[in-house]
């Protein structure tokens, strides 16, 4: 099957070289000349034999309309539009409307996976029409892991999208209890083998998942994590999760921790701590540290 890939980063690039694998032509185009296979989207789309053609987006959120609106006007009916990246549930549907006006068609896709995705394949949740799935059904089946999962028909327009959404909040608060759990161990001074036990909790133990083996790996590399500093960006999906939480009364509790704990990462001094020092000092007369204090001393004025 033919079909061109716009946005070829470390997902889309990996989806190309996993979809050629399997023998699929696929005709890419990127803003980087040297990852792109044609020199325009209209050169992209030209490329293309007729009926139908599918182009299948993987660009940040942000610019998602923009693309989405120069391919429907190099498009035509009967074609078939699939946004691959990690987008915004609540725009899928005006934008399914607005390019069913001109007879083109629309799927919005969660793709899950990662840089291991070119081998292990992607879990992929589609919003959308069957009808319009089907016709891109060979490029799924090859995306997807060889085994009996990694696939689901969502939901109508959106429920992709969403699906991806709820999957990354999900993924927020698991890593943030492991992460929680990795920073207890190390404190305490009676434990002396903390990437051990994380090693030892891949088999039997009820907490295993391939996150716990990914965070293996990193210890393996750098057993403390010394080299790295404590910062950690959100990709927007965890504040759209508990929107969502928010618009449906679904309490989502361990999801907002785990996004809020990441906005704490990038205080160098936050001021919301320091508020606490204060109180705690003016009630109880705990100890401060105050600015300019050396490491490890503290005033109790």
């Amino acid at each position: 099957m033919q079909m061109g890939l716009v946005g070829l980063g470390r997902m889309g690039g990996n989806m190309r070289a996993r979809l050629r694998r399997a023998g699929h032509t696929i005709v890419g185009y990127d803003l980087d000349p040297g990852l792109s296979d044609a020199e325009s989207l209209a050169a992209m789309v030209e490329r293309l034999d007729r009926g139908p053609r599918v182009v299948w987006v993987m660009v940040p959120d942000r610019v998602v309309g923009a693309v989405v609106e120069d391919l429907a006007a190099l498009l035509t009916d009967g074609d078939v539009i699939v946004d691959g990246g990690n987008s915004q549930w609540t725009h899928d549907g005006p934008r399914a409307e607005k390019l069913a006006r001109v007879g083109i068609e629309y799927l919005d896709c969660g793709v899950s996976g990662g840089v291991w995705g070119i081998t292990e394949g992607y879990a992929l949740m589609v919003g959308g029409d069957a009808r319009t799935i089907a016709k891109v059904q060979p490029i799924l089946d090859a995306l997807t892991p060889s085994g009996e999962f990694g696939f689901v028909h969502a939901g109508g327009h959106g429920a992709g999208h969403f699906a991806k959404m709820v999957h990354n909040g999900i993924e927020y608060a698991i890593m943030q209890s492991y992460a929680e759990g990795w920073e207890l161990l190390e404190a305490a001074g009676h434990v002396t083998s903390v990437r051990e036990i994380f090693t030892s909790w891949r088999e039997g133990s009820v907490i295993r998942s391939w996150l716990l083996d990914l965070a293996v790996a990193a210890l393996n590399e750098d057993e403390h994590l010394e080299r790295l500093q404590g910062y950690a960006e959100d990709s927007g999906e965890g504040r759209w999760a508990v929107q969502a939480g928010l618009d449906l009364a679904v309490p989502v509790p361990a999801i907002s921790g785990a996004l809020f704990a990441r906005f704490a990462s990038r205080q160098e001094n936050s001021p919301a701590m320091r508020m606490i020092s204060a109180m705690r000092h003016q009630f109880g007369g705990h100890p401060i540290r105050e600015v300019g204090d050396r490491h490890g001393e503290s005033s109790a004025k």
